[in-house]
């Protein structure tokens, strides 16, 4: 079904001028002028780089809850001639995680996780994420009685990894290795990476696959109640050959750290610096606690985790009027559906009231598994923030990395009133 007219065609030049202005100091600190214009070219619209953009939240929406669109998994890497992008260690490894599978073998392998982020096993790990960020932040607070901090390395880039490291039983001397390890290893997810970005992305891999194949190893020899061993066991009844067990079970364990840290991350940054910057909004949220899981919500909105999500159309289709081929790619611009006028009144502005759905969390089958732990990590911070330290207020800019599909917010300076 068609959703709107075609547009005319559009000068990719032009798109590909906005994106170099989207990597700039400026278009990261506020990319809404540049997803305006972006949508203002059309719903769909040519890809300088071949495929489509997608830019309106209805068919964002549509794509991802449809079962037909494919994720760009291993099979379409390997027919691709960017050979030095797809083709790279870091891609080639990327394909082979939950997110870049698509069915069956998707619904093989996350069925064999189980229902880690259930309602009862989020309750259990609720004392826990309580008594990291409560800790997180005494060193926060001890660092502002001399003066400002970065409350990104001290609390909001460090509260994800070490739930998560505590969850699978990694030793916090690892914490550090692995939150590096993560930043580099993103950019093979990126827009444009750099040949240099890849060589980072295919180092940290590298590195992770040690690190993650060494941990299956020991849990193999030594197992326990933590998840790396349950998956073990599950992969045990589901395939006769060990390796092909532990390599699945590879996979998962790096799945988690991989989108567990840098989506998080940001959701944890860009929550302290929206509502700080909107302090009238803040001081009611403080007098209504009530409504911090809205809060949360319009903060993925409004800056979501991840810009971009990438699907293959399966065979040829029409989109809002747009010829698709069979195997091309569309950019779902999912920062730019945010922003969208046709779904969201004023979509400019910050307002936790406003009650509105996000595609933060993507859709369909591959709607986001830690979904659940995200909230818990974001609610732990943004509750324990409104109590203890009702003065804290932005005092430098934040300086944001230079990236597309994934934010991150780098560095974000705070101090005491």
């Amino acid at each position: 079904m068609e959703l709107s007219l075609a547009t005319p065609p559009v000068d990719r030049r032009s798109i590909a001028s906005l994106f170099s202005r989207l990597r700039t100091p400026g278009g990261q600190a506020n990319p809404l002028p540049f997803y305006k214009e972006l949508r203002a070219m059309g719903d769909v619209i040519p890809a300088p780089w071949g495929g489509h953009l997608v830019n309106s939240h209805t068919l964002c929406d549509q794509v991802l809850r449809e079962r037909s669109w494919k994720v760009p998994g291993r099979e379409w890497r390997t027919r691709q001639e960017d050979i030095a992008r797809w083709d790279a260690p870091a891609s080639r490894q990327m394909a082979d995680t939950l997110p870049m599978l698509n069915p069956p073998h998707h619904t093989k392998m996350r069925r064999s996780m189980g229902n880690m982020f259930d309602r009862k096993s989020i309750d259990v790990m609720r004392e826990s994420v309580d008594r990291v960020t409560g800790r997180l932040l005494d060193r926060l607070t001890d660092e502002l009685r001399y003066g400002e901090a970065d409350i990104c390395e001290l609390v909001t880039e460090e509260l994800p990894v070490t739930v998560i490291g505590e969850w699978l039983g990694i030793s916090p001397v690892d914490y550090p290795l692995l939150r590096s390890l993560t930043h580099d290893q993103v950019f093979t997810q990126e827009l444009f990476p750099s040949r240099s970005q890849l060589a980072l992305s295919d180092a940290a891999t590298h590195r992770l696959r040690e690190y993650f194949t060494a941990l299956v190893q020991e849990r193999r020899r030594a197992p326990g109640n933590d998840p790396v061993s349950t998956w073990l066991r599950t992969w045990d009844g589901l395939e006769a050959d060990r390796a092909v067990a532990n390599e699945a079970v590879y996979s998962l364990a790096l799945f988690v750290l991989l989108a567990g840290l840098e989506t998080t991350s940001h959701l944890l940054s860009t929550m302290v610096w929206l509502l700080h910057e909107h302090p009238r909004q803040l001081e009611w949220l403080r007098a209504h606690p009530q409504h911090i899981p809205g809060a949360i919500d319009e903060v993925l909105r409004y800056d979501a985790p991840i810009h971009m999500i990438s699907r293959i159309a399966p065979e040829d289709t029409t989109l809002a009027g747009v010829r698709i081929h069979k195997d091309e790619m569309v950019q779902l611009m999912v920062g730019a559906a945010h922003h969208d006028p046709a779904k969201y009144d004023d979509p400019a502005l910050f307002n936790i009231h406003r009650r509105a759905s996000h595609l933060s969390f993507g859709g369909g089958v591959h709607y986001c598994l830690g979904a659940p732990l995200a909230r818990l990590e974001a609610t732990s911070l943004l509750t324990a923030l409104l109590e203890r330290l009702p003065s804290l207020r932005i005092s430098g800019s934040p300086v944001w990395a230079p990236r597309v599909a994934f934010r991150r917010l780098a560095k974000l300076t705070v101090a005491q009133a």
